[in-house]
């Protein structure tokens, strides 16, 4: 059942990808109105004028307060990592919340058909995938915090860590993992901010699938994001080309997608190519692209052009926290941190036992996920780390009950 109309123009896409990604029902209607308007009628009636995404969703139900003033979990992010271990946390007895900025899934929430995930033979998109985890941690209790960012917190007095959400939200919880994932890496090319949502976005976007039928498209990336992306736009779409910078396609996409990609009629793969520019009036129209070979230019239409090249973590507070990092930024957890040879923990584990697997030079603190260092970028570990990280909780809440 539709749930939602969304009316508006390019200023309605944080809408239609909020709606998309949180697996809520909704009709576009393709208008744009009065510049920068979006509307959104919900299948009571109301009527909302340029929403937040938050004055949305609390519109939906999906917006809830804590329920207790304590946990022994907090969990932030919910991504893969965060929602396998919100879900096994809860269903073993583990008083938990969850935390995210947006709608569950994460990066993986955003793509459209994910096939190599276990017990899923004909695939699941992830929005759907992300819903159905946010679903069953709920029924085991966890307490699910949509649309509340981490603006401070911190270790608290005592024991345990003070988490500061947005909406003047304060949980406190004796253990916390962080599964906050990364951010897509944005290209510094002259057009992208100008038409940003307007024919060019960052990720797969999939709330923008049915608006491509017999356009032009473009992706840019060489890993399995990418490639899923291509495939699904090319159910639709005229012609999809996928951009790779370097001369071959990433060792990162698995192999049955690179096949795919190769018996696609409508697919095609550019290696050696990347994007220097593009232009358009009120949407894309154009790319300019650049031979990373030759150095030879050349400009050809399109419709869309999607951005899947990797992330970055947003780990800037575990800096302002003294908490270690590596080069990159991501976290750095377990027996790393006191191997000399790394260089990575610098002798900042403070206890006489050894770190956990996935804890963070801040006893207690955990990390799962992307935003780990020297993970798997892939659903299934994140998965995997999320649920490990329920057992290393319960070693270290019995550590606390046993000092």
């Amino acid at each position: 059942m539709t749930r939602v109309r969304v009316t508006g123009g390019a200023a309605a896409f944080p809408v239609r990808d909020f709606l998309t990604r949180a697996n809520v029902p909704f009709e576009y209607l393709d208008d744009a109105g009065p510049a920068g308007v979006v509307v959104c009628t919900l299948a009571d009636g109301t009527c909302l004028d340029s929403p937040t995404l938050t004055e949305l969703a609390t519109h939906l139900g999906l917006v809830s307060a804590p329920t207790l003033d304590a946990y022994d979990l907090a969990v932030i992010g919910a991504g893969p990592a965060g929602l396998a271990a919100a879900v096994y946390a809860a269903s073993e007895g583990l008083t938990t919340v969850v935390a995210e900025r947006g709608a569950p899934g994460g990066q993986a929430g955003t793509s459209s058909q994910i096939e190599n995930y276990l017990g899923f033979p004909d695939g699941i998109s992830g929005a759907e995938l992300a819903a159905r985890a946010r679903d069953q941690a709920a029924r085991f209790g966890a307490d699910m915090l949509l649309l509340r960012e981490v603006v401070g917190g911190g270790p608290d007095e005592g024991s345990g860590f003070r988490i500061e959400l947005t909406g003047d939200v304060s949980v406190r919880a004796s253990t916390v993992l962080c599964a906050t994932g990364v951010e897509w890496r944005r290209l510094q090319v002259p057009g992208m901010e100008r038409l940003l949502h307007s024919g060019v976005y960052y990720g797969s976007a999939v709330s923008e699938g049915p608006g491509l039928r017999g356009k032009d498209v473009f992706v840019i990336g060489g890993g399995n994001s990418a490639g899923q992306a291509v495939m699904s736009f090319a159910r639709v779409a005229r012609s999809v080309t996928l951009l790779v910078r370097g001369s071959h396609l990433a060792a990162s996409m698995s192999a049955y997608l690179a096949k795919r990609l190769a018996d696609a009629p409508n697919v095609e793969v550019r290696t050696n190519a990347e994007v220097s520019a593009v232009d358009g009036d009120d949407w894309l129209r154009t790319l300019e692209l650049t031979d990373t070979a030759t150095g030879r230019r050349s400009v050809v239409d399109a419709h869309a052009l999607f951005v899947c090249i990797g992330g970055e973590p947003r780990t800037e507070w575990a800096a302002d926290g003294g908490i270690v990092r590596d080069q990159a930024g991501y976290l750095v957890t377990g027996r790393t941190l006191v191997d000399t040879d790394s260089g990575l923990g610098e002798g900042r584990w403070s206890l006489e036992r050894d770190p956990y697997p996935l804890e963070t030079s801040q006893p207690g603190l955990f990390a799962a996920g992307d935003v780990r260092h020297g993970s798997t970028k892939r659903v299934s570990a994140a998965v995997g780390e999320g649920a490990m990280a329920v057992g290393l909780v319960h070693r270290f809440l019995a550590d606390l009950m046993g000092s």
